[in-house]
């Protein structure tokens, strides 16, 4: 099968490592190696959002990426939505005459400027389009006040508003929309998605890199907790150190936000670490910055805990990366997290900002240890189970092959 993969925003060459398709280009990339490893010729379409950028190149064995350059970019590479929309007419008009040269089996959109640049260059080449947003503009609109994000400039707030009117049309217009979680599922019907257009395949996790085995970074005797956010969104975070204030002796590590000799220029670090500094924790929280991809997994396997405190994680990739590694997991019952952590099996499932109740199940947890061992050895066996990139790249093929079926 010849398999276009249509991802606007994505950078395989240089990858970021977000949470979920729209953002994680080393998910991205080991998906398609495990399309291509099934014996599929895989292209990745990109926009050239670097001039330094190769106007082609092979990421894998079997999967190759096309760059197309569809106009200038933002500084550093940084392209917000507005550009991406912007963007779409110059993206899909070179890939309709790619594909009318080269007609590929399925396309696979990732997000919705890809869904819509796809759309439009697949039109009438009887090509099924199989849709991946990912996220959905009316679940960020909707949790958007509790994650106290910052308020969007007029530019990105009219590319949200063309979001919100187009993404129902998208999803409609698809032959598939692969959601990323069950409550992606209820969202798109509520959109008028048909229900037998919507298959769930969550993203993955490599189950190599983050295994029980392996490296732990270095720890001081503390019990130790881990959270990896947005900086930007403080008010979750501000939660979680409320609740370690009724967590005595253990420390915190909170991963994200620029590199650590940058985060002093940072305003949401200041305005955490003076909330950190008034609940009288400055000691017992420490803020790592941005972590290494390929570090991540000894500092995992370091903590006791991994406590998500977010209103709003389509994938909950930290927190599968967390179970890999054997790691128990608190967070609470929304998106990706609602399937992957089985509540009283592999962690804890707990409502958003209920500081109280956090501290008094993390406490009830570390004085367990053999409790966390027996959640951990099972997070493990999910992680490997279901979340693996093999078993999601046979998942995936399953949704082309019933697209191209009813194309046929």
């Amino acid at each position: 099968m010849k398999i276009a993969l249509v991802a606007q925003n994505a950078t395989p060459l240089h990858p970021r490592t977000g949470s979920g398709p729209d953002s994680d280009d080393i998910g991205l990339t080991d998906l398609t190696r495990k399309l291509a490893g099934q014996g599929h010729q895989v292209t990745v379409y990109a926009s050239k959002s670097d001039p330094s950028l190769p106007d082609q190149a092979e990421l894998a064995a079997g999967v190759r990426i096309e760059h197309i350059d569809a106009g200038p970019v933002s500084v550093a590479g940084d392209v917000s939505d507005a550009d991406l929309l912007a963007q779409v007419p110059a993206f899909s008009s070179p890939l309709r005459s790619r594909w009318n040269a080269d007609r590929p089996d399925v396309v696979h959109a990732m997000r919705w400027t890809s869904g819509l640049a796809a759309l439009a260059a697949s039109r009438d080449l009887g090509i099924p389009v199989v849709q991946e947003f990912s996220s959905l503009g009316v679940t960020e609109r909707r949790t958007a006040p509790q994650r106290g994000g910052k308020r969007a400039e007029k530019k990105a707030a009219d590319a949200a508003a063309a979001r919100l009117r187009l993404e129902p049309a998208i999803g409609r217009s698809a032959a598939a929309v692969v959601a990323t979680n069950t409550a992606e599922v209820a969202d798109l019907t509520h959109l008028g998605v048909h229900r037998s257009a919507i298959r769930m395949v969550p993203w993955g996790v490599d189950t190599e890199l983050f295994s029980p085995e392996g490296p732990m970074a270095e720890r001081n005797g503390r019990p130790r907790l881990l959270t990896a956010a947005d900086l930007n969104e403080r008010l979750p975070l501000e939660a979680l150190l409320r609740a370690l204030t009724r967590v005595p002796g253990a420390e915190l590590l909170v991963v994200g936000g620029p590199a650590e000799a940058e985060l002093g220029k940072d305003d949401s670090y200041v305005k955490l670490a003076k909330c950190a500094a008034a609940l009288g924790i400055t000691d017992r929280v420490i803020f790592t910055g941005k972590v290494g991809y390929t570090s991540m997994p000894a500092l995992l396997r370091s903590a006791d805990l991994v406590v998500s405190t977010c209103q709003y994680e389509p994938a909950g990739t930290t927190s599968l990366q967390a179970m890999a590694c054997g790691t128990p997991v608190i967070a609470p019952p929304v998106g990706g997290h609602l399937d992957a952590v089985v509540d009283g099996t592999t962690g804890i499932l707990i409502p958003p900002d209920r500081p109280a109740l956090l501290a008094q199940k993390i406490r009830q947890l570390l004085s367990h240890p053999m409790l966390m061992e027996a959640y951990g050895v099972a997070a493990a066996d999910r992680a490997r189970s279901r979340y693996s990139w093999d078993r999601i790249a046979t998942e995936t093929l399953a949704v082309y092959d019933r697209a191209t079926a009813q194309a046929a």
